[in-house]
């Protein structure tokens, strides 16, 4: 009987992954073209039942794994292993392989949605709790997503020894902070029901906060 429900269980985790091959796509897509739209459907999936939500793509936090995974292994096939696995200096000694660094990658760009769904909870004046937390969260995953993927891919540019590849990977970087910080004046906007210039404070606010941890906890590991 153990040995069926393990079988049962093997398939569903089969199946769960192939899924993905096309969902991925199709969740990047729109989160690429659309991504307040996206952000909106996070929100309204939380109310349904567990077994009804995200039938049609990757939840939030699973979208952004995956799509640091994906931006990992270009980053291994274009300019080889990261420094953080080989030096061994501060705190990455704790950092032995891919896959600790993948999930440290993952910690490390959740910065991004806790700290602009924390803004927004107390901008809301609401109690800061778990269930107040969790709805703005998986919203900013699917924007976090694609921002994360544009400063791998700089990151991997200016790893690059050719001036024209520096260059293009400082230009992307501009315009993955451009990209999503204009995201985020439009999503404190809509949701706090208030002007594009003092939404614009606000998410300058909170992007600040978000880099600086960003930031001070990646110096750590350097």
């Amino acid at each position: 009987m153990d040995f069926l429900k393990l079988i049962q269980s093997l398939d569903e985790l089969l199946y769960e992954i192939m899924s993905w091959l096309i969902f991925y796509p199709v969740t990047l897509w729109r989160t690429l073209t659309r991504p307040l739209k996206m952000m909106d459907y996070s929100e309204a999936e939380l109310g349904d039942a567990a077994g009804q939500q995200y039938t049609d793509t990757l939840s939030p936090p699973l979208f952004l794994m995956l799509t640091l995974a994906i931006s990992h292994g270009i980053e291994l096939s274009t300019v080889g292993e990261s420094s953080t696995v080989i030096d061994k200096t501060g705190l990455s000694g704790l950092i032995s392989d891919d896959s600790s660094l993948i999930l440290l990658r993952v910690a490390f760009f959740s910065i991004f949605p806790l700290v602009m769904a924390a803004r927004l909870v107390r901008a809301r004046n609401v109690k800061l709790d778990r269930d107040t937390l969790k709805a703005p969260f998986y919203s900013q995953c699917y924007a976090t997503a694609p921002f994360a993927m544009m400063v791998t891919g700089a990151s991997i540019l200016m790893r690059m020894t050719a001036a024209e590849a520096m260059l293009g990977g400082f230009a992307l970087l501009i315009f993955a902070l451009l990209w999503f910080g204009s995201l985020q004046i439009l999503w404190f906007a809509q949701h706090l029901r208030i002007g594009h210039w003092r939404a614009a404070g606000r998410a300058s606010r909170a992007m600040v906060e978000a880099l600086a941890a960003f930031i001070f906890v990646s110096l750590m590991f350097t």
